[in-house]
This record gives C-alpha cells, sequence and structure tokens, in this order.
C-alpha cells in the first residue's frame, strides 16, 4: 500500500466524515508555493491552504520570528497576563484600517469567531438583534456563522434551526439573473415585511464571495448599502478573511470599491498559517462591549502575533499588493487563451480582483449553464499533473485560484501550464 493510500486508510478510521478533504494526498513538507506529499511527489499549490498563505509556506520571516518567540514564551492567555506582541499587531492593523478616524483591534484564532464577535460588537453598539447577509456568502462553520452564510448543503443540512434574527436577501450575480437594483429591492422588501431597520445591528458582506464563486460585491451596491447603514444606524461589516492582506491588489479588498465599512473581520492570511483572527474597527464601536464580554483562551496567541508582524513587514517589504494586480494579469490572460482553444472544457465569466481569480465551466460554450461534473474533472485532472486547485461556487462549477502572491515567475508559468493540461484533460 502506498504511503498515501496507508494514510487515507487511518483517516477514514479515525475522522469522521464531516471534514472533507479536497484529495487523498497527504502533505510531507512545503517551501513557498510547492509542496511535496508523503511519496516524495512535488506539487505546484494553487490553494494556498484557502487563501491563507499571501505570503507562501514557510516563508523565511515568519519562521525565524516564530523560532524566536518560541525561546520566550508559547502562551499566557492575554487576559491574565498580557505581552507586547498582541498590542503590536492590533496597531499595525489600526493604521491599515480602510476607514477614516481611530481604530481599535480584538484579535482571535479563526475566522468564524471574527464575525461572531464582530457581530457581538455590533449588537453591543445598537442594542438591535437583527443582522443581514446574503445568499451565497459564507461567514464560517460555527453556529452563528453557518446562520449567517447564505448557502444551506453543506455548511447548514441535518444542523436544524440557527439563530434567530438572521436574514438574507439576493447576492447581485450575472448568472443568478440578479442584478444590484433586484437585491435592493428585495432589502426594501426586507425592512417591510419581517424587520425594521431600527431593529437591524449589521450588515455583512464579502467584498468578493469566497466560497459564493469568487463574485465582487458590485462597488455599486456596497455605495447603496453604506448610505443605508448611515441612515439608519446600523453598522456595516465588511468580511475580509478571504480577501485581505494584498490579494486583490489593495490590503483589503473593500478598498477596490473605495466605500468604508465600520468592522471588519480578518483572519486566513494574517499570519501566514498560523491561526489568528481579529476584529478591526472604528474604536467607537469597538469599545461598546463591557470589560470581559470578549476574548478566548487562545486568541492572539504570542506566536501567531510574531508571524503576523512577519507577514505584514514581508507584504510592505515584497510590495505584495502591487504584485497581486500583476500575477492577477497574467493568470487572466493565460485562462482566457486557454479559454478559446477549441480542445478545453468550456470556459465563462474569467473574473477577480488582482489575484482573486476564477472562472466558470460550462456546458457549452456561450452559456453560463454550470458543469459541476466537468468541474471535479478539472481538479482531478490537475492534481494528477501536480497541481493543487480548488473549486468553489453555489453551483460547484468555479475554480478559484489563490496561488501565494510570493510564487515565482517559473513556478506560476508552469503552474498555468498544468491547468491547461487539465482543461484539456478533462474534456477527453
Amino acid at each position: 500500500m502506498s504511503a498515501n493510500a496507508s494514510l487515507q486508510s487511518r483517516r477514514v478510521a479515525a475522522v469522521p466524515r464531516g471534514v472533507g478533504n479536497a484529495f487523498p494526498i497527504y502533505a510531507e513538507r512545503a517551501e513557498d508555493s510547492e509542496v511535496w506529499d508523503a511519496e516524495g511527489k512535488r506539487y505546484i499549490d494553487f490553494a494556498g491552504g484557502i487563501a491563507v498563505l499571501n505570503t507562501g509556506h514557510r516563508h523565511p520571516k515568519v519562521i525565524a520570528a516564530v523560532r524566536d518567540q518560541l525561546d520566550k514564551y508559547t502562551h499566557t492567555c492575554f487576559q491574565v497576563l498580557p505581552y507586547e506582541p498582541y498590542i503590536e499587531v492590533c496597531e499595525r492593523l489600526n493604521k491599515l484600517a480602510p476607514f477614516k478616524g481611530d481604530a481599535k483591534t480584538i484579535l482571535f484564532s479563526t475566522g468564524a469567531e471574527a464575525v461572531e464577535n464582530a457581530v457581538k460588537i455590533a449588537k453591543a453598539h445598537t442594542g438591535r438583534p437583527g443582522v443581514i447577509a446574503f445568499t451565497g456568502a459564507f461567514h464560517g462553520r460555527t453556529t452563528l456563522g453557518m446562520a449567517l452564510t447564505g448557502k444551506v448543503a453543506p455548511y447548514r443540512k441535518k444542523f436544524g434551526p440557527t439563530v434567530p434574527s438572521i436574514y438574507h436577501i439576493p447576492f447581485p450575480t450575472e448568472d443568478s439573473g440578479v442584478s444590484v437594483a433586484d437585491s435592493l429591492k428585495a432589502l426594501e422588501f426586507l425592512f417591510r415585511a419581517d424587520i425594521e431597520p431600527t431593529q437591524v445591528a449589521a450588515i455583512i458582506i464579502e467584498p468578493v464571495q469566497g466560497e459564493g464563486g469568487f463574485h465582487p460585491a458590485p462597488t455599486e451596491l456596497l455605495e447603496a448599502l453604506r448610505a443605508l447603514c448611515d441612515q439608519h444606524g446600523i453598522v456595516f461589516i465588511a468580511d475580509e478573511i478571504q480577501t485581505g492582506f494584498a490579494r486583490t491588489g489593495k490590503m483589503f479588498g473593500i478598498e477596490v470599491s473605495g466605500v468604508e465599512p465600520d468592522l471588519i473581520t480578518v483572519a486566513k492570511s494574517l499570519a501566514g498559517g498560523f491561526p489568528l483572527s481579529g476584529v478591526v474597527g472604528k474604536a467607537a464601536i469597538m469599545d461598546a462591549p463591557e470589560a470581559g464580554g470578549l476574548g478566548g483562551t487562545y486568541a492572539g496567541n504570542p506566536l501567531a502575533c510574531v508571524a503576523a508582524l512577519a507577514v505584514l513587514d514581508v507584504i510592505a517589504e515584497e510590495k505584495l499588493v502591487a504584485r497581486a494586480e500583476k500575477l492577477g494579469e497574467r493568470i487572466k490572460g493565460a485562462i482566457v487563451k486557454a479559454s478559446q482553444r477549441n480542445d478545453t472544457v468550456p470556459i465563462a465569466a474569467v473574473r477577480g480582483p488582482g489575484a482573486m481569480v476564477a472562472f466558470d465551466i460550462v456546458k457549452r460554450r456561450g452559456t453560463n449553464e454550470p458543469d459541476a461534473d466537468a468541474t471535479k474533472r478539472v481538479t482531478q485532472a490537475a492534481i494528477n499533473e501536480g497541481l493543487v486547485l480548488l473549486s468553489c461556487g453555489v453551483h460547484a462549477n468555479t475554480i478559484r485560484i489563490l496561488m501565494p502572491l510570493t510564487v515565482k515567475d517559473a513556478i506560476l508559468d508552469e503552474g498555468l501550464a498544468k491547468l491547461e493540461k487539465a482543461l484539456i484533460a478533462a474534456n477527453a
């Protein structure tokens, strides 16, 4: 039995099926944009741990910072004995906050924690119960996270009733036939039929939907939501967990639109693979909860904090915000070129700001009819070629590309060549 097969057998016996695996390929080591499995096979990583590795696997600055911290202390709990790295991360994020005025930051461990606490902060600030999210959104797998998530299967299936006072309105995309006007009309209906705006604490939106298919939120929609929030005293939350830290060609995805949120949630690429998340927000809103109302035993772990400080240095020093724009242009150009071939699976809707790039696999060229089966064939053909590639989308027909922004040009070109081979192989 091969090493991967042996590990897969052990995984099936020991780990419940509820946590899925994209591939039965077991990582042994990794560097920057490359991963080697338990059998020594090399892969180019176009998944980045689902947008966690904008600065690559094991960036030397990140590893050096963590090794240095290991010789000092690994945990005290910030709520018991606080420490400087936590404060410094908050100071750095406050300076980067995509809104005017004073900012404050609180740290956690996971994206779902960040979302839950952003909602708690908004409720404490407004004294209101309601939260509005969007169809196709993904905000986590905890009880509140899955309630906010705008997709039933697999995130909410079998888990029973969710948190009350959560409402969804349609997210505008071309393939769904929903326009910005439709979304705003649905919001107007919601305010008339289900909850008055003075009972809404927050509206939460991803600047680019992640699991929902890498659909950018139209600037027109974001501007309208900002105006409504101002009008009714609603907190505007931008979920930056997947869009943050240079991925979109801006430090935060909301900056592409120029619209200012009240709070942002951050996680994933903040700490280069170490578990760290946070809420960054306007100081007056952030101070609404009482002392002791927020926190967590592992929240803002010191190892993750020093990793985050190194990540922020790398983003600045290696100019990854600008690099994301250049990478995105190269990737989209390669996909468009592949789509013009007559021997690939049909491709549609190449999109995304910066290096947050995606495209759809459809049944016929010139249409937007989703083909989930062909999409599975593409990701399987890619892994066979030595390329880690993920799908997403409400119809499971979107290919998303999330390679590290530190990827070397030669490796990017090699990965794009493997992607083209996979698109051809899936059409055979």
